[in-house]
């Protein structure tokens, strides 16, 4: 099964895509962290990410979808994989369809966790992160140390409550022609209410995968 995970910044993606991974059996594959490891291993899509990244430019689409089109084609996702991240645009989808089909695949849900905007800019406003492995905190202090790795925790300029907003508007506007054109290819999108502890959330999530 191929899950792709929608949502705004401090819903809780990473963390469910975590929890569904465990109970799916199935890798989670986060964009970002896919990346990482391309330009950590230096591998050859690694190596062409990093020319962009040198001259300031971003890793484009095509580039990205390769990475993930490795990681896709591996073992590791034999029996599907939860895609945190990597749809936030039509062309976006567009691409991750094409690639999938070339691989005889298909996104087989959609869930987009829901949470007003209201409690999203109040949950982020009171997010730091680990300076290190960019570990998410909520309601710890910047200055304090991970329990990870150590490193100091932070708050990020992005989850200042202005810049919240602004980041929830050009999701907003980004997302709503994703869901369009994922019904419009037959994949429902099953929304999942994300107030709420952890665990339940994990349990609607489940739910809205048997619909």
């Amino acid at each position: 099964m191929i899950i792709v995970l929608l949502g705004p910044p401090g819903a809780g993606k990473g963390t469910q895509a975590d929890k569904l991974a465990q109970r799916l059996g199935i890798p989670k594959i986060a964009t970002g962290d896919v990346l990482r490891a391309a330009l950590r291993d230096g591998t050859a899509r690694g190596k062409e990410a990093k020319a962009y990244m040198d001259r300031g430019d971003l890793v484009p689409d095509s580039v990205i979808l390769g990475i993930l089109r490795d990681v896709m084609s591996s073992p590791a996702a034999a029996k599907g994989a939860i895609l945190d991240g990597a749809v936030r645009t039509v062309p976006q989808a567009e691409g991750l369809a094409i690639m999938l089909a070339e691989l005889g695949r298909g996104v087989d849900k959609v869930l987009l966790f829901d949470i007003s905007d209201d409690k999203l800019t109040e949950r982020l406003s009171g997010r730091t992160v680990c300076e290190k492995c960019q570990t998410p905190y909520m309601g710890r202090q910047a200055g304090s140390k991970c329990e990870k790795c150590g490193g100091s925790l932070m708050r990020r300029k992005d989850d200042e409550p202005e810049a919240i907003r602004n980041r929830l508007r050009v999701y907003r506007d980004q997302t709503a022609p994703v869901i369009e054109w994922y019904g419009e290819k037959g994949s429902k999108v099953q929304k999942v209410d994300a107030d709420a502890p952890v665990d339940e959330v994990t349990s609607r999530a489940l739910k809205a995968l048997k619909k």
